[in-house]
């Protein structure tokens, strides 16, 4: 919505400068998107007079001028200042826009200098058109009138010095889609004081030749109130200068006097109009839904199929305009119209936007008439548009034809002014609120509001304390702790999963892993990769084609943003995400995960060959350290018993017996494939509820155990076959003494030829080191020995791996 000052002045008495006039207008709700004011650019602009223009002594293509200059403005001091002019047009006598030493001048980007051209001293400038950026013309500097006054702002006189407003307006607003929407906020703030609206009633001269019908099919709900007047014998040419500017200053193209009428309706009163040729229609005007086959060529010069469901307006011939969006073509107003059928009607708002959408017109009306205008104000409307046309236009009205009535809801709410303070804290006299509802168009009836009609978005009681609220300004509110429920110490607040999910997401950010936020929903596809896709979990009304389904897992999504950055260039990736998976549509089938994704290399190039491509370990690694942050005990068993999206050799299963808690591994190569992934891809996923905890629970942590005697290590090397994993081994070994044995680490690999040459076909050598930790007193050399044979005989166990020799 775009207004200027001195149009916001026709509504609104006030004193009040620019800066406070925005400044209320945000506060109010309606908040300000910018502000254009001229002054600000070519406020230094002066009219000037060439005293005399000589040839310039250096240069056949330059003029020598004096310049008589006004600097304090009209009747003021005069100076004479020495200006170098290249411009053809340079003559003495003429009166011309000066601009001083230290202006900006807008069309160039300079600011201007005292300076020396052609060893002849200039000061100041005197500008063309384009220099001031009101047209692309620089033939010639810019001649005026002999009488235009000298030393005045050339803004001032060129009528150029009004300030533009743009303002952003909520759907909830449409009474703010008028300039005196504006001026009635501003009033009840106590910025001015809102002028008075003379609607008072044009008198007929004849009666209409031109009847209007509501049809059985619009008047209950599309169109129930149409009003329109004939006006004989009008003059259809270009609109006054006033308000031709006023139409510039907000973006409009002027085009003919009736036209610029309806626009100037449409923002200043918020009340769209439209003139008829009436010349050109045949017959009764009839407002009725389209009839199959019907078309219309509309006034943006494009022809639409119509239909049911699209309310027209309409003669005996056709189609003449679409209710509430858009006039015809055919009998629109020309230069050549002497009499006109004017419309103020009033349409649907949920009718004129389907008529809006499935036509795609987008229009001043349409935007209107969808939020709501105000269905009381059609014939008032009706009669101020009758006087400004008879005004501009001449001409002779007939009396009005009119069918239906005002669609008025009877709404009246209980207005209680201690609500102010329970709903929104500011403690407000009752005298005020009331005065202030009044101001808005409120009728108040003892402890009854009743909203004005052109205010539709007003539905109940808190409506009525917001209005109060915003009208004395919610910046005034002041904040004050919430009192406690209970003395002392407050509770925590956060669930214990809260915490848990805290955690994890502080120590995945500590590793180095950068937090992706993603939807819920992916694409069937994609959701079928990873055990996901069914019926139970598509979406109903998904937002679009590539969100069909609630997502299985969180690692679609990380590998969608992977093959994003890929994309761009940024290969090494460590992404995270933790959220919601679901299994199923019914409430107990979501889980909560944590899922951490690695891909390409593990640190940037140096000299020292530290880079390398991050692996299952890597993965592994970081899903044991997030583990440790949950809680989650030390010592798991792992499978291999991975979903069908992990590598199957290289992954593994973390659980405590049958209770899954992570899964770790790589990506597997088809799932990269499908998702445009530049892989291997490394990752992990932790089912947070899933880690148990602890039994005890305290609000400190265990005292940390500290052991005083030395610790033993002592290495093993075992023979082993080929296909046992050194995580088996690792086990085996770590039970054999579990109150001693502190860790087992697998610290060598001997396999391939060289090894089954020395140890046998199918053979490889596992080395591990196994450290014991006492607590009560030194280990003696038997008792190591003794640790150190269960350690053999568990191995062999467990592996049939015996010592090597």
């Amino acid at each position: 919505m775009k207004f200027t000052l001195s149009w916001l002045k026709d509504h609104l008495e006030t004193e009040a400068s620019l800066d406070e006039i925005a400044y209320a207008l945000t506060d109010l709700g309606l908040e300000v998107e910018a502000v254009a004011n001229p002054a600000e650019r070519l406020g230094a602009f002066r009219i000037a007079k060439v005293i005399e223009a000589v040839q310039h002594p250096n240069a056949d293509k330059l003029r020598l001028c004096r310049v008589a200059t006004w600097p304090d403005g009209p009747g003021g001091r005069m100076e004479e200042v020495q200006v170098v002019c290249g411009a053809p047009n340079a003559r003495t006598g003429m009166v011309g826009v000066f601009a001083p030493v230290g202006t900006h001048v807008p069309g160039t980007g300079v600011d201007l200098k005292p300076g020396v051209i052609r060893g002849v001293e200039s000061n100041g400038m005197l500008c063309s058109e384009r220099e001031l950026e009101l047209s692309d013309d620089h033939t010639g500097i810019i001649d005026l009138p002999a009488d235009a006054p000298l030393g005045e702002r050339f803004i001032d006189w060129k009528g150029l010095s009004d300030p533009m407003i743009h303002i952003k307006i909520t759907p909830n607003r449409p009474d703010a889609l008028g300039v005196r929407g504006l001026a009635r906020d501003l009033a009840a703030r106590g910025l001015g004081r809102l002028k008075p609206l003379d609607a008072a009633p044009v008198p007929g001269t004849f009666k209409s030749p031109i009847t209007v019908t509501l049809a059985d099919d619009v008047k209950d709900r599309a169109c129930p109130h149409f009003v329109g007047r004939l006006i004989r014998g009008v003059r259809n040419g270009p609109s006054p200068l006033w308000l031709q500017q006023r139409l510039k200053a907000i973006g409009l193209r002027p085009i003919s006097a009736l036209v610029d009428i309806t626009n100037l309706f449409t923002f200043d009163l918020n009340r769209p109009l439209h003139v008829f040729d009436a010349g050109k229609v045949r017959g009764g005007i009839t407002v009725r839904q389209a009839r199959p086959g019907e078309e219309i060529l509309a006034l943006d010069g494009r022809t639409y199929a119509l239909g049911p469901g699209i309310t027209v307006i309409a003669d005996e011939a056709g189609p003449e305009g679409l209710g509430g969006v858009m006039g015809g073509e055919h009998s629109g107003v020309t230069e050549a119209t002497t009499e006109v059928f004017v419309e103020a009607a009033y349409f649907d708002p949920i009718v004129t936007a389907a008529t809006g959408r499935r036509l795609r017109i987008n229009s001043d009306a349409r935007y209107r008439f969808e939020r709501g205008i105000d269905p009381a104000f059609t014939r008032p409307g009706m009669e101020l548009a009758t006087r400004m046309i008879l005004d501009l236009c001449g001409g002779q009205p007939s009396a009005i034809v009119e069918a239906g009535a005002p669609a008025l809801a009877d709404r009246a709410y209980r207005f209680d002014p201690r609500k102010v303070v329970s709903l929104v804290g500011m403690d407000i006299a009752e005298g005020e609120q009331r005065a202030t509802l009044e101001a808005l168009g409120f009728t108040l009836d003892g402890d009854m509001a009743s909203p004005p009609s052109w205010r539709p978005d007003i539905l109940g009681e808190a409506d009525l304390v917001e209005e109060v609220a915003r009208v004395a300004s919610l910046t005034k509110l002041e904040g004050k702790p919430m009192r406690r429920a209970k003395p002392g110490v407050p509770k925590p607040i956060l669930t214990p999963i809260q915490m848990r999910e805290k955690a994890a997401r502080r120590t995945l950010a500590a590793l180095g892993y950068n937090e992706c936020v993603t939807y819920s929903f992916i694409d069937r596809d994609s959701a079928a990769l990873f055990g996901g896709g069914a019926e139970a979990v598509r979406l109903e009304n998904p937002i679009s084609s590539e969100m069909t389904h609630m997502r299985p897992d969180l690692l679609p999504a990380l590998l969608q943003a992977a093959a994003r950055n890929q994309a761009r260039g940024f290969m090494d990736l460590a992404l995270f995400e933790v959220g919601p998976v679901f299994s199923g549509g019914e409430p107990g089938e979501q889980a909560l995960h944590a899922t951490g994704l690695l891909v390409g290399a593990t640190a940037p190039r140096d000299p020292y060959g530290s880079r390398r491509i991050a692996d299952v370990f890597d993965a592994r690694a970081d899903a044991e350290a997030v583990l440790a942050a949950l809680g989650a005990p030390q010592r798991v068993q792992i499978s291999r018993k991975a979903e069908g999206w992990w590598h199957p050799g290289r992954s593994g299963v973390m659980g405590l017996g049958p209770n899954v808690i992570a899964t770790f591994g790589e990506v597997h190569p088809k799932v990269l494939r499908a998702m445009d992934v530049k892989g291997p891809a490394v990752a992990f996923t932790l089912r947070v509820e899933a880690v148990p905890f602890p039994k005890a629970k305290t609000a400190t942590r265990a005292a940390l155990g500290l052991a005083d005697l030395q610790a033993v290590e002592r290495d093993f090397a075992f023979v082993v076959d080929r296909k046992v994993e050194a995580l088996t081994l690792v086990n085996a070994a770590q039970g054999a003494d579990k109150a001693l044995i502190e860790s087992v680490s697998v610290f060598d690999e001997f396999a391939g030829e060289k090894a089954e040459a020395q140890m046998g076909p199918g053979k490889k050598s596992l080395a591990i080191s196994v450290r014991l930790q006492p607590r009560d007193k030194t280990l003696t050399e038997a008792e190591i020995e003794a640790v150190s044979a269960k350690v053999v005989e568990k191995v062999a166990k467990a592996t049939g791996g015996v010592l090597r020799r």
